[in-house]
């Protein structure tokens, strides 16, 4: 789980892919954090995705580094309503504190279950990893 999340911080942005009815739906993202040995992700809850992980909670998340190296995770999104790992995310993406707070009713934290990812590479094969 480590080595997927310094893969997450250098590529810094990923995208999250969810599923409304049979349509898929991919955007931006740009927070992780590993808390209680988990990996996490941060959105709100007003947002289309908190309600599109709520009716499927199967995603991917895609990146890509500048090295062109590449990693796919396949995981279910577990929603976690705990303030300390709230508070955790906005400490570590402090530009969020303007619009999120730990105690409020819109910050949701997901936490990566049943996860597997996988590296690739032009170079190598590609190689998989589960948390």
């Amino acid at each position: 789980m480590q080595e997927v999340y310094e893969f997450l911080k250098e590529a810094k942005a990923y995208y999250l892919a969810t599923v409304e009815g049979d349509q898929p739906r991919v955007r931006p993202f740009g927070t992780y954090l590993i808390f209680n040995n988990k990996l996490y992700i941060q959105t709100s809850k007003e947002k289309p995705c908190s309600k599109q992980m709520a009716a499927n909670p199967k995603i991917e998340i895609c990146t890509m580094k500048p090295d062109g190296t590449w990693i796919r995770i396949a995981a279910t999104a577990v929603n976690d309503d705990s303030v300390e790992v709230k508070q955790a995310v906005l400490d570590d993406f402090p530009m969020l504190k303007d619009r999120y707070s730990a105690e409020d009713e819109k910050t949701q934290v997901l936490y990566l279950s049943e996860a597997t990812a996988t590296f690739f590479s032009f170079a190598s094969e590609p190689r998989t990893v589960t948390f």
